[in-house]
C-alpha cells in the first residue's frame, strides 16, 4: 500500500482479514491523510472533515467510534443576513426553508426524494464498483428508509442480502448531463436555496456550475443517515483505524517515501522506496492522487494527460483561530455564504485566484467536546476554498488574505475582533506538505462537467495486481466514498488474487 489515507487504510484491514500479507508505506509520521489535526496552547483543530457521515460504513468494520449525533447539521448564513438551519429531520428542515423562502418548503421535500431517489440508484451504480468489477455491498441503503436507524443498524451497516444490479432507470435518476446549478434551478426559485444546493459541489473540490448533479445526493445521505462527531476530534477515526489494521497484523511503515512502482508491460512487480530498497509484491495499491501515480511512480504521459485535461480540483486555505469566550448560539458547524457565488468559483476555477468575497466554513467542536479548546474558549476552523496550487502566486499575500476573510465575517455577524488569542494560517502548500491533505488533486470533479464521475480514474490500474484508491479514484471525494473506495478495491483484488491458504485468525493474531 503506497500511503496511508482512510481508503487505503479500509483496503489494507479487509485485504488482512482475508488472510493476505499487507504492508503500509506513509511518507508522512502519521497514518489518516486529511484525518489530521493541529494543536497548540492546549486548542485543537481539525485540519480535514468536521463531519462524519454514513458512520456505519465504519462501524460495520469493526472500528470502534465513540459517536455523537449532531441535532443541527449545519447553519447557513446567507450575504442578505437571512439563516437557514438544517438538521436531520427532513420535515423539520423543510419547514425551515418555508421560513426563510415562503412557498419553497414543498419544493424542498421534491428536491430531497429526488436525492433520496438519485442515492438509491447510486448504491447499485456508482458508489458499488466499476462496470467490469465486482457488484460490493454498499455502506448504505436508501436514505429514504428506515431515516430513524442508527450507526450500524440497517441503514448505517452491512445489508442484509445481495446488492441488487443497476436497473435501466438508474442512470436516468442521477440526471446526466444536468449540472449540479441546474438540478437546483429545476427545484428553487430562490436565489439562497440555489446557492445552499450549490455548495454540495465543494465535497468534491467541484464547481457547482461544471459538476454533475449527482452530487445532489448528499443531502440524502445527511437527513437519512445523521451528521455525527467523533469525540476528541474526526483525527480518532483514523486512530481506531490504526488499532484494528495492528490487530489484523498489517505492518506499517511510517516516514517512508515510495519513490516507484515496480512494473514490466503486463503486471506490477513490488515498489522502491526512497532509500533505494526494492519490495517485492503481487498486489500494489496506490493511496495517492492519481497524477502522481501516472507521473511520477509509474510515469504514463498518455494517461497523465488524459486526467490533466479534467483539471485541478480546488484546495483550501485554514484560519485555525484560539478564540477567547463563548459565542452564544454557534452551532458546530456553519456556512457563510459569498454575495457572488458564481463570481466565487469563477475566481477559483478561471482567474486562479483566491476569491475576493469568500465563502467560509466554520467547524466549532468546542460547541460539543470540551476537549477541544480550554475552558471558556473556542477552537475554530475557518476553511475557505482557494485555487490548488502555489500560494506565492496570489496577488494578496497569506497573511493580507486572512485579514480580508476576517472582516467578511464581522460584517455578516461573526466579529472576533478583541476574541482572538491567536490564528495560525495553512496555505494550500502547508496543508499538502505538512500533512498531505488538501493539496487539490487533480480529477474530474472540477472542470469534467456533468458526466465528470464516469470520466474520472478507475480503481484498476493499467497493469495486472495495480490499483488505486483515494480522492482521486471512482468513486472519489468525501470521507465515507473514499472509504468505499478501499472496499470496491478490497473486492477487486480478492477477485484477481484469491486469499492465501493462511487462515484470517492467523492473519490478526
Amino acid at each position: 500500500m503506497v500511503g496511508g489515507g482512510v481508503g487505503g487504510m479500509v483496503a489494507a484491514l479487509l485485504l488482512a482479514r482475508d488472510g493476505h500479507d499487507v504492508r503500509i508505506y506513509e511518507r508522512l509520521p502519521r497514518l489518516g491523510g486529511k484525518l489530521a489535526e493541529h494543536r497548540r496552547d492546549g486548542f485543537t483543530f481539525s485540519i480535514g472533515p468536521s463531519l462524519l457521515t454514513l458512520p456505519g460504513l465504519f462501524l460495520d468494520l469493526g472500528v470502534p467510534l465513540d459517536l455523537l449525533e449532531l441535532d443541527e447539521l449545519c447553519r447557513y448564513r446567507f450575504a442578505d443576513g437571512s439563516t437557514l438551519s438544517t438538521c436531520r429531520d427532513p420535515e423539520r428542515t423543510a419547514e425551515a426553508v418555508d421560513r426563510l423562502a415562503p412557498g419553497e418548503g414543498p419544493n424542498w421535500r421534491a428536491f430531497h426524494r429526488w436525492a433520496a431517489r438519485c442515492l438509491d440508484a447510486s448504491t447499485r451504480t456508482f458508489f458499488a464498483g466499476p462496470p467490469s468489477g465486482p457488484v460490493v455491498e454498499p455502506p448504505f441503503r436508501s436514505a429514504g428508509q428506515r431515516s430513524g436507524d442508527r450507526p450500524g443498524g440497517p441503514a448505517g451497516g452491512r445489508p442484509s442480502g445481495p446488492l441488487p444490479r443497476p436497473r435501466l432507470g438508474d442512470l436516468l435518476a442521477v440526471a446526466p448531463g444536468r449540472t449540479l446549478h441546474a438540478l437546483a434551478a429545476r427545484f428553487f426559485r430562490d436565489a439562497r436555496l440555489r446557492q445552499y444546493v450549490d455548495r454540495y459541489a465543494t465535497y468534491a473540490g467541484s464547481n457547482p456550475y461544471r459538476a454533475p448533479a449527482a452530487l445532489g445526493c448528499v443531502p440524502a445521505i445527511e437527513h437519512g443517515d445523521g451528521g455525527w462527531y467523533v469525540r476528541g476530534g474526526l483525527p480518532r477515526l483514523a486512530d481506531a483505524l490504526a488499532a484494528s489494521l495492528d490487530k489484523a497484523g498489517v505492518e506499517i511503515r511510517l516516514e517512508t517515501e515510495i519513490t516507484e512502482v515496480i512494473a514490466d508491460a503486463e503486471r506490477v512487480g513490488g515498489v522502491r522506496t526512497a532509500l533505494g530498497e526494492a519490495v517485492r509484491a503481487d498486489i500494489v495499491i496506490v493511496n495517492a492522487d492519481a497524477a502522481s501515480l501516472y507521473g511520477r511512480l509509474l510515469p504514463d504521459r498518455a494517461r497523465l494527460r488524459r486526467i490533466a485535461r479534467l483539471g485541478l480540483s480546488s484546495s483550501a486555505f485554514l484560519m485555525l483561530a484560539a478564540v477567547e469566550g463563548r459565542t452564544e448560539g454557534l452551532p458546530h458547524h456553519s456556512i457563510v455564504f459569498s454575495a457572488d457565488y458564481r463570481r466565487e468559483f469563477g475566481d477559483i476555477f478561471d482567474r486562479r485566484r483566491p476569491p475576493e468575497d469568500p465563502t467560509v466554513y466554520i467547524g466549532c467542536p468546542a460547541v460539543a467536546d470540551a476537549t477541544q479548546a480550554p475552558a471558556g474558549a473556542e477552537s475554530w476552523s475557518m476553511l475557505v476554498n482557494v485555487p490548488a496550487g502555489d500560494p506565492g502566486r496570489w496577488p494578496t499575500p497569506p497573511e493580507a488574505y486572512a485579514e480580508l476573510v476576517l472582516d467578511r465575517l464581522a460584517s455578516r455577524g461573526h466579529d472576533l475582533s478583541g476574541r482572538l488569542r491567536f490564528l495560525d494560517l495553512l496555505t494550500p502548500a502547508d496543508l499538502r506538505d505538512r500533512y498531505g491533505a488538501w493539496g487539490g488533486a487533480i480529477y474530474g470533479g472540477a472542470y469534467g462537467g456533468p458526466l465528470a464521475p464516469f470520466r474520472r480514474p478507475g480503481n484498476r490500474g493499467p497493469r495486472r495486481g495495480l490499483y488505486l484508491v483515494g480522492g482521486s479514484a471512482h468513486p472519489g471525494g468525501g470521507l465515507p466514498l473514499v472509504a468505499m473506495g478501499g472496499r470496491i478495491v478490497a473486492a477487486l483484488a480478492r477477485r484477481d488474487f484469491p486469499r492465501s491458504t493462511r487462515r484470517p485468525e492467523e492473519a490478526r493474531r
